[in-house]
């Protein structure tokens, strides 16, 4: 048991870790959208805290390769409307039930995965960027799931600028979210040490991500990542509204 919780319970966890894991390596999300709803079926308390301590430790590594090709100039404004966001995010947290958060992760899950699917173009400007960022810290903070609003915008890039892109958004936005819910009073530090149980997890995704980029291709991987967190999300959906 750790953290009072079961064997197949940390299992399950751990797997969804290393598939989302892999799958953000290759696309550039996916991390919380694969771990955030299993997190939340299995162990909702740990929501929206422990995925927030993996979205910030993930990226780190990633970015030891792709750093430069990041957009900085468009985090900045990103990361100007993820502030306000945040703050908002906190007070969803105080604020909701163990099953409102999982009516608000599976929802979230399900709009990216229509957004997404549906290709949706978005200008990328600083009022796109800005508004993404709010968003983002909303969902990010509440939900765990910040990456979508911000990943729609720069969908169209080059696959190396958006994941390394998305790497820097999720580092610093997570890092946000969780000082706002530190500043709130809702971090403890048995979720960081949790988190930190499934870092070699982390590393394992990160390398399969690296060994299967060139092998896979992109619109089928993109297509069962879309199907796979649309599952999730319909049956953390289906779950948290029975109660």
């Amino acid at each position: 048991m750790t953290a009072g919780l079961g064997l197949w319970v940390l299992a399950g966890i751990a797997a969804a870790v290393l598939v989302g894991a892999t799958v953000q390596g290759i696309v550039g999300l996916g991390l919380n959208l694969i771990t955030a709803p299993v997190v939340t079926l299995l162990a909702p308390e740990l929501v929206p805290v422990v995925p927030l301590w993996l979205a910030l430790l993930y990226p780190l590594g990633a970015l030891r390769r792709e750093w430069r090709e990041a957009d900085f100039a468009g985090m900045r404004w990103a990361l100007g409307g993820r502030v306000p966001g945040t703050a908002v995010g906190v007070l969803v947290v105080a604020w909701a039930s163990d099953q409102v958060l999982g009516v608000g992760v599976g929802i979230m899950v399900l709009a990216a995965v229509g957004l997404t699917w549906r290709a949706v173009r978005v200008p990328v400007t600083a009022g796109s960027l800005t508004t993404a960022g709010f968003v983002a810290g909303i969902t990010g903070t509440a939900t765990s799931i910040g990456g979508p609003p911000v990943a729609i915008v720069y969908q169209h890039h080059e696959a190396a600028e958006i994941r390394a892109t998305m790497a820097v958004f999720f580092a610093a936005g997570a890092l946000l979210s969780l000082l706002g819910l530190g500043a709130g009073g809702q971090l403890d530090l048995s979720d960081l040490y949790l988190a930190l149980l499934f870092s070699p997890v982390l590393v394992l995704g990160h390398l399969l991500s690296v060994m299967l980029r060139p092998r896979l291709d992109p619109g089928h991987t993109r297509a069962a990542v879309l199907s796979i967190c649309g599952l999730s999300g319909a049956v953390l959906l289906v779950r948290s509204l029975t109660g």
